[in-house]
């Protein structure tokens, strides 16, 4: 005789972040199996390859061990697309959609998993939320990939065509960074219609699910909320700032910018100073750029976008917050105020953890790789950045990892989407205490 369905519950309990990154895991697994199979591949791959591929797709990296254009059949790159997707929109989403199709009711349990997966505040609104998020990507998604028809169909006929544009469709608005192409979008540089749509998609996707709804909603920046005003003024800062310093610094290297035109050179500065943010997309070589301009790029990998995204990193409203915070420190007042508003200490606190975290997990996958790889040791910094961002860029090393260092990549992909937080509290357990002990000092600075 089965057990009841409710005895099965009470026996096999987990926290919110472990049914997350539980999810994520067995979401990599099932796609390991599916990229396995004959129909999916070329020729055969291996099964480290397969589980490389599926952990970067449905951790909407986009480093890739194999080229997915040529190793990859339709069915197998029609897979992937569909592991970016079930990666980027959230597992979660997709199984409160399930749900409500299927006519059932959505308890609690599965709203506080919800809350966390699209990390609200609160379960209120959350179904909503759902509904909107999902009608908004699919709608997007349809409109961009009818755009690039136009201009992939006359280039590679309507079967290709239709199903590249599609396919870019879907990787870039997810920021996962697959291509179907050798040079991802080198050959685009210059091309106002591709590097546009592109880019939409991407900073669309990044800039977050609670940004997005919040904009529907009121439409107007008075009556945002302060965290869509941080995302929108702030990512509208960093991509100017991050356009002028690439264009000034890779203006005359040959390798890159150098042998373009002016108005290339503007979409390559462009282009490149968006895709840090956890996109992945490149329309230049990455391997060719100056030193200075790859510190920077590390920079913007780590911040990354949007919390609630698609994106990874440790978001761009956790360094505004750590920034601004730093500053008012500095200019001797007592409380951070942005916009007008106080920003409470577990704010900062959180944003410090995830901060410290990410920068910890980051020095553990270095170190690792320098122990796997005999490579450049400014490659492996920029593979693991991109590895936590879930960016997907590289400077060549990601094709040439040993066994190990795929196997290293592919631990820092999953925690960097599923959150160094997540990650965290999906092994420790949270205990509140309401022992308050006496002050003590310590000299810090």
């Amino acid at each position: 005789m089965g057990l009841h369905k409710e005895t099965v519950i009470k026996w096999v309990h987990f926290s919110p972040p472990q049914v997350l990154a539980i999810g994520f895991f067995l979401t990599i697994i099932i796609g390991s199996l599916l990229l396995k199979l004959p129909i999916s591949t070329a020729k055969p791959l291996s099964w480290i390859d397969a589980l490389f591929t599926a952990a970067s797709a449905t951790t909407v990296t986009g480093l890739a061990v194999v080229d997915t254009g040529t190793e990859f059949t339709v069915f197998g790159q029609t897979v992937i697309m569909g592991l970016i997707q079930v990666g980027g929109l959230g597992f979660m989403t997709f199984a409160v959609l399930i749900v409500m199709i299927l006519g059932k009711k959505i308890g609690l349990k599965e709203r506080m998993l919800i809350r966390e997966a699209l990390n609200q505040p609160t379960i209120g609104g959350v179904i909503g939320l759902v509904k909107v998020l999902f009608l908004f990507s699919i709608s997007i998604e349809l409109i961009a990939a009818l755009i690039l028809s136009i201009r992939l169909v006359p280039q590679y006929g309507w079967a290709s065509g239709l199903f590249a544009s599609v396919f870019h469709a879907i990787s870039a608005f997810n920021n996962a960074g697959f291509s179907l192409w050798p040079d991802n979008l080198m050959s685009y540089v210059g091309d106002p219609a591709v590097n546009l749509v592109i880019t939409i998609l991407f900073i669309t996707g990044g800039i977050g699910f609670t940004v997005l709804f919040d904009i529907l909603k009121n439409r107007r920046f008075k009556a945002f909320s302060l965290h869509t005003k941080l995302m929108l003024s702030g990512t509208f800062v960093l991509n100017i700032a991050a356009t002028l310093i690439i264009f000034i610094l890779e203006y005359s290297n040959p390798g890159t910018l150098g042998s373009l035109h002016l108005p290339d050179k503007l979409w390559a500065s462009y282009f490149q100073a968006v895709t840090p943010r956890t996109a992945g997309f490149n329309s230049v070589d990455f391997g060719s750029m100056r030193e200075a301009t790859i510190v920077f790029v590390l920079l913007l990998m780590f911040i990354g976008a949007g919390s609630a995204s698609t994106a990874s990193g440790i978001k761009l409203t956790t360094f505004l917050v750590i920034l601004m915070s730093v500053i008012a420190y500095l200019r001797g007042h007592k409380e951070t105020v942005i916009f007008r508003r106080t920003i409470k200490y577990p704010i900062f606190i959180k944003a410090l953890a995830v901060s410290v975290i990410s920068l910890f997990i980051v020095f553990i996958g270095i170190f690792a790789l320098t122990i796997t790889e005999q490579a450049p040791f400014i490659q492996v910094v920029f593979e693991t950045f991109s590895a936590f961002g879930t960016v997907g860029l590289t400077m060549g090393l990601t094709p040439e990892l040993t066994t190990a260092g795929k196997c290293i990549i592919i631990a820092i992909m999953f925690i960097g989407r599923i959150g160094p937080l997540t990650f965290v509290f999906s092994f420790a357990k949270t205990e509140k205490s309401n022992i308050r002990y006496p002050d003590g000092e310590v000299f810090t600075g």
